[in-house]
Formats: C-alpha cells, structure tokens, sequence
C-alpha cells in the first residue's frame, strides 16, 4: 500500500519550514556542483547632503552576477548616473570572478537602457503583468572588460 501524501497551501508559511526546504534544495545542489555561495553586492549613489538618490542591489553566485534592482531617482534620470551605477557593479563583479551578468526588467521599466549597454534579451513574457512585457537579459563580461 501506497503512503499517503497531502498537499498544505500557506500564504504565510513558518520561516522554519522554508529555511528547511532552502536547505534541502541546496544540499541536492552542492552535491551535483559543490559548494557554493551568493554574495550581496550593494551599491548606492548620494547626493551632497547624503540623501540616497540611486542604487543597484544584487548577488554574485556561481560566476554570474544577478541584478535584483537598479533605481534612480526620477529627476536624475537621463543624466548618465544610472549607466555609471551599472558600469562599477560590472567592474566589482569582474573583480569577484564572474563572466556573466543577468537582470529581469519590465517594457515600462528599462529594456532598452541595458540593451544600450550591450545586455542581450534572452527572454520574455508576455502580459506579464497584463498590458505589458517582462525582459530577460543578460551580458558577458567577458566580452566587456577585456
């Protein structure tokens, strides 16, 4: 006779059980590619007053560098500070030993910004959210820096 399994739905799960579940995902990971760890990378931009006025937060891992958020305050944009935000965490991640960069981005967001700066779409989903478009991208640093 077969175990009998079920299925529990929590829209707020117990920290203990997700950190369980984390854990186990990444013990199968580590025994197929070995060790590994991610690495928060957080830059930020401040004005003269020290006012937090941009930012890119994100993680290095596994030789890619992945980008969670690139913000810039909406009276700086076009002025060259995000490309400068993005172009130091490219260089600091090179300096970490990664060769790729990857970052998810919405068509109301900035596709074409990183397309500028030499990212490739490699990805996308339609009406996601509905009306719009989510952009997958990515670059080879390898092919930047060198």
């Amino acid at each position: 006779m077969m175990p009998e399994y079920k299925i529990l739905i929590k829209i707020q799960p117990d920290s203990k059980e997700v950190d369980f579940i984390d854990k186990q995902l990444q013990q199968f990971n580590i025994g197929k590619i070995g060790d590994y760890q991610y690495t928060p990378l957080f830059l930020l931009l401040r004005d003269s007053k020290e006012n937090v006025v941009g930012g890119l937060e994100g993680f290095i891992g596994l030789g890619w560098l992945h980008i969670g958020t690139l913000w810039i305050a909406q009276e700086l944009r076009g002025d060259g500070y995000g490309k400068t935000l993005l172009l130091a965490a490219e260089q600091e991640a090179a300096n970490h030993g990664c060769l790729n960069i990857y970052v998810f981005t919405y068509s109301f967001q900035a596709p074409e910004f990183y397309q500028r700066l030499g990212y490739e779409v490699f990805g996308e989903l339609g009406d996601f959210p509905p009306g719009h478009r989510r952009y997958f991208l990515k670059k080879n640093l390898q092919k930047t820096l060198s």
